[in-house]
């Protein structure tokens, strides 16, 4: 039983982060595939580049959604408990300390299926496998298994977003910001080292998904944010 509910939800967590918010809502606002532009992902960057900050934004926040969600879709299967996704990571009690002969899959359920959303938008079953980077979902899903460390990656994120105007850079630095917080957290405050492994497994993905923009800094090619697409001519679409 417990087998299957831990493949049901990992499975769902997958197809949560299969949906493509970006096309969806760049195809309704702009009448494009916003893939066909920009960086070819369907991300909120791309989506700003292509249609705009309200498409954008709304973009960012479905994306987040994923994550979160995917972390409660766990919690509400094992325990039908919202409050659990909040409180487990600052206290030993709730999820994190079940004790069952299939004990690991009940602790390690929101990590994976946060992971799993974030592999869905990445590789999504809808499009062929051709999504996003999953920067929005993996902070989704931090924000519902760690606030804290959730609130500084977020912000870290912006800052170096919005002092360099390199998306790509505060993206990366946010994640690495995520795991950095996690460390002490889980070595001298007892916090779960699922917690930590999902930090480092996305701060990982993340940084591989990002390798063709990482070159591009290093040879000041990449495009800076904000920065507009021509969308008329799709032939001759820019990858950055």
């Amino acid at each position: 039983m417990i087998i299957a509910k831990f493949a049901m939800v990992v499975i769902g967590s997958y197809l949560l982060g299969s949906v493509p918010f970006g096309v969806l809502i760049g195809k309704r606002i702009a009448k494009v595939d916003v893939r066909d532009y920009g960086s070819g992902k369907m991300g909120g960057t791309n989506v700003l580049r292509v249609a705009g900050k309200k498409a954008a934004a709304l973009v960012v926040v479905l994306d987040i959604l994923k994550g979160a969600l995917a972390v409660l879709f766990a919690s509400l299967i094992f325990r039908g408990d919202y409050s659990v996704v909040v409180s487990s990571p600052l206290t030993d009690s709730g999820l994190w300390s079940y004790r069952t002969p299939d004990w690991w899959m009940i602790r390690t359920a929101p990590v994976v299926c946060a992971l799993a959303a974030m592999a869905g938008h990445n590789w999504p079953v809808f499009l062929k496998f051709r999504g996003g980077r999953g920067v929005a979902t993996f902070f989704g899903g931090l924000v519902a298994l760690c606030p804290a460390a959730a609130l500084l990656s977020g912000e870290i994120t912006v800052l170096g977003a919005g002092l360099t105007r390199f998306a790509s850079l505060g993206s990366i630095a946010g994640a690495v910001v995520a795991y950095a917080t996690l460390v002490p957290l889980t070595i001298f405050d007892g916090f779960p080292i699922e917690l930590l492994a999902y930090a480092l497994i996305g701060t990982i993905i993340i940084i591989v998904m990002h390798r063709s923009n990482i070159a591009r800094l290093l040879a000041g090619k990449e495009r800076k944010l904000g920065e507009k697409v021509e969308i008329e001519s799709p032939q001759s679409k820019e990858r950055v």
